[in-house]
């Protein structure tokens, strides 16, 4: 089953009263226990990367594992970066695979807010990422992530979401109903009046942060007032660590990878009971009908070239390579030249799109058109084919038809 896109599937989870759990991961061992718990239990999951849990750790360096283990999945996976601390944050993970953002400006005043948050909306939406916005603050006290999130809670304003949902085009809205980045030892009384009063007045899926350690009858309560989105990482967190303290003490002299046995098995236990409890176990197959593939695009840009050109071409292939690459949306780019006929070289660009809606994102950049016209300056424009796929299949363009568009 496909990488899916966020939106349809948080979207059939609201409609049909059950959660999905947006997993958090630190590494491979926690890679493998979410798919293999969703696989085990045929249920949607989505892989949360969490910007600030990789502050000694490159997450640049997970996100492509990740991604192939969400492509080899048998259910349907999406993919989160969440609490990104800035923009450019966004781009990177979009372009590293992601389909779904989050932009961490939870703290901020109700004005900055939304101005960030929109601008973030209008970059993901142009690379046909989701994104997920947060009104209030959901603080830590204790707990692995706790220290990302110090500070006072600030409630979710049910009189403010629908203005915030309004300008800034979220897809998701994560809440602060009085949950916390905590080891949970007592039950929390969450404000569900709250939750209800936000739910009727915006009517999209609902994300709940700080969503390890409740009670199931909290947890239906939440379902049933638009939650749609569950995070769970610091129960993981706290579950793997025991294991490892639990190894160390039957044999203080133990590598690395025996420090590590049964972490996976222990992860995995605790997935498949929250899916279960939160509804989504079983739900593989209907998900995956109602949900469009994730699916990148490409533009191929074919030309003929006399060979007394290549050199002058040599610097602006280089270039393309670099900045091609810092547009949102654009994954890879990838360019060289074959020879054809005597005297002509067939030069080609492959740019590897996050998705189909971030075509018209490339084709307006600044990047992208100075790059055209330096290559229209050096070649015939009737000598260049451009083609785009996969939902513009075969459709191809002369270069001053795309210049004139």
């Amino acid at each position: 089953m496909p990488l899916v896109d966020m939106r349809d599937m948080l979207n059939h989870a609201y409609q049909n009263n059950y959660a999905i759990g947006g997993f958090g991961l630190v590494s491979l061992d926690f890679l493998e226990a979410i798919i293999k718990a969703a696989e085990s239990c045929r249920s949607p999951a989505i892989l949360n990367i969490s910007e600030p849990l990789f502050k000694t750790n490159d997450f640049r360096l997970i996100i492509p594992a990740v991604e192939r283990a969400a492509h080899q999945a048998k259910v349907p996976i999406a993919i989160h970066f969440d609490y990104a601390q800035k923009h450019e944050s966004i781009a990177e993970a979009i372009n590293l695979g992601c389909n779904s953002v989050m932009l961490d400006v939870s703290s901020k005043s109700f004005t900055d807010n939304i101005a960030q948050t929109s601008r973030a909306a209008e970059l993901a939406h142009a690379c046909g990422a989701a994104i997920e916005g947060m009104l209030g603050f959901v603080g830590g006290l204790e707990g692995e992530n706790a220290i990302n999130h110090l500070g006072e809670a600030i409630y979710t304003s049910a009189e403010e979401t629908k203005a915030y949902v309004n300008r800034t085009g979220i897809d998701f809205l994560a809440v602060s109903i009085d949950t916390l980045h905590v080891r949970q030892h007592s039950r929390i009384k969450l404000d569900f009046k709250r939750l209800k009063r936000i739910n009727d007045e915006i009517g999209i899926p609902l994300v709940l942060h700080g969503g390890s350690g409740l009670i199931e009858d909290q947890y239906h309560k939440l379902i049933l007032n638009g939650v749609a989105k569950i995070n769970c990482y610091t129960e993981l967190s706290d579950i793997a660590a025991a294991t490892i303290h639990s190894n160390i003490k039957t044999r203080a002299r133990k590598g690395y990878i025996e420090v590590l046995h049964g972490v996976t098995e222990s992860l995995f236990e605790q997935i498949k009971q929250r899916m279960h409890l939160w509804g989504s176990a079983g739900r593989a197959a209907e998900v995956l009908i109602q949900c469009r593939p994730w699916q990148s695009a490409e533009q191929i840009i074919l030309c003929y070239v006399e060979s007394h050109r290549l050199q002058q071409l040599d610097t602006l292939i280089e270039q393309s390579r670099k900045t091609l690459t810092t547009i949102p949306g654009v994954r890879q780019v990838f360019s060289g030249w074959a020879p054809s006929e005597l005297n002509q070289y067939r030069l080609c660009w492959r740019i590897q799109l996050s998705h189909s809606d971030a075509i018209n994102n490339l084709q307006s950049h600044s990047e992208y058109i100075y790059f055209f016209n330096q290559l229209s300056r050096s070649i015939d424009p009737e000598k260049i084919s451009i083609t785009f796929a996969p939902t513009l299949s075969n459709t191809e363009f002369r270069f001053k038809e795309l210049v004139d568009a």
